[in-house]
């Protein structure tokens, strides 16, 4: 296991990168609408792959659909306990994420911030000066990379989560979007990272 470790400094003149990511069935176990502390279990390997990440001097920011919230089975103190417990569990310096954004629109909703909109990760790239070229948006379902997409960066699934739906697979491959089995599998990989 990694010890922690601080973000590493970007050098002067150039933006820093950044991972947008889905939280359920990227980074902890998909509970299908996870709403209790005790629910929440790392996916093995995230740990070490986001520390991997920050020391590499990569932003980290979380982007999810919580539709549970909007549909009434679980409250917005329910959403925070379970993300403290995650933070827990990972046991990294804070502020382990930069940013957070849980939207709450049900899927027959208009959506501002609901996945695939690319509304959260375009704000977050001006906000915070990031350099769009070397980001990602990575998750489990096809709204994930579509996101990124969107948003003008890069895209990754990976199989960590939700079955991927029928025609899943060729759009991925039809937009350069490549997956992996896991987000420890895709910093390994994408990034080059070891840990």
């Amino acid at each position: 296991m990694l010890a922690p470790s601080l973000p590493a400094a970007t050098p002067p003149g150039m933006r820093p990168p950044a991972l947008f990511l889905d939280r359920d069935g990227n980074l902890i176990e998909d509970g299908h609408h996870t709403s209790r502390p005790e629910q929440v279990r790392l996916i093995p390997g995230v740990r070490d792959a986001l520390a991997a990440a920050l020391g590499s001097g990569y932003r980290l920011f979380i982007l999810t659909n919580q539709s549970g919230i909007g549909r009434g089975f679980f409250t917005w103190e329910d959403y925070h306990a379970c993300h403290r417990r995650m933070l827990e569990l990972l046991a990294l310096p804070d502020p382990v994420f930069t940013e957070v954004k849980a939207a709450t629109e049900r899927p027959d909703e208009p959506s501002e911030y609901r996945k695939p909109s690319p509304r959260f990760i375009q704000e977050c790239l001006e906000r915070h000066g990031l350099d769009g070229s070397r980001s990602w948006m990575v998750g489990d379902r096809r709204t994930d990379w579509e996101a990124g997409l969107n948003a003008g960066i890069r895209g990754c699934g990976v199989r960590s989560g939700a079955p991927f739906k029928e025609g899943d697979e060729a759009h991925a491959a039809a937009h350069g979007v490549p997956i992996h089995r896991s987000f420890p599998d895709f910093v390994r990989i994408e990034l080059g990272l070891e840990f």
